[in-house]
């Protein structure tokens, strides 16, 4: 059975202002939850910590979601998002005592003060969110193709084989792989256009 489609952002959002819509929950930190461990893993947190930053940011939207969608001014969501996420990592950064939480301390506040690592944490967002929404599409469309079709998009986009490799792995002629990747790759764009127009 194919993954139920996601909410528009815009919905979804407004259902988080019940804290028991534990399947808007679920949907938001199935979605963002990753971009921003990802995000902080990236720059410089241990694993622990970026799962804190995590459950920080995650209690911080509970609590102000109602008091950002009243604001005339509130901007993207995903700014906003990002604003939290700063705001929480530079007071983790700040409540640090003696344990470390980066592997470069002084470096993640440089990156965490400094504009252009404003702008390429912005940058990390988007990417981790785009490949979320790249592997939720991905996964709607390996559930209604033949295997040896996704077999073909997977292994030559992902895994990087030639469509030489993949013909003879897989025991079909090259053209086959051509064609199947082909359909599989549209597929997943029209999933992720379906997408991000119901998100805009």
């Amino acid at each position: 059975m194919p993954a139920s489609p996601p909410e528009t952002r815009a919905s979804l959002i407004l259902r988080l202002q019940n804290a028991d819509d534990l399947a808007a929950w679920d949907e938001f930190v199935g979605m963002y939850g990753p971009v921003i461990f990802r995000v902080a893993r990236s720059r410089g947190f241990q694993s622990a910590d970026a799962e804190n930053l995590v459950q920080e940011v995650l209690l911080a939207v509970s609590q102000s979601v109602t008091q950002w969608l009243e604001r005339d001014d509130r901007g993207s969501f995903r700014k906003w998002l990002l604003a939290l996420a700063r705001n929480h990592a530079v007071n983790m950064l700040t409540r640090r005592t003696t344990r470390s939480i980066g592997r470069n301390d002084s470096e993640s506040r440089r990156l965490l003060d400094d504009k252009q690592a404003a702008d390429e944490v912005s940058a990390l967002i988007d990417i981790e969110y785009d490949r979320t929404v790249f592997r939720w599409a991905a996964e709607r469309v390996r559930q209604v193709v033949a295997e040896n079709t996704w077999q073909a998009f997977w292994l030559t986009h992902v895994e990087g084989l030639t469509i030489d490799q993949v013909a003879k792995q897989l025991g079909t002629r090259a053209a086959n792989i051509y064609f199947g990747r082909s359909r599989v790759m549209s597929r997943i764009q029209e999933q992720v256009k379906q997408y991000e127009d119901s998100h805009d």
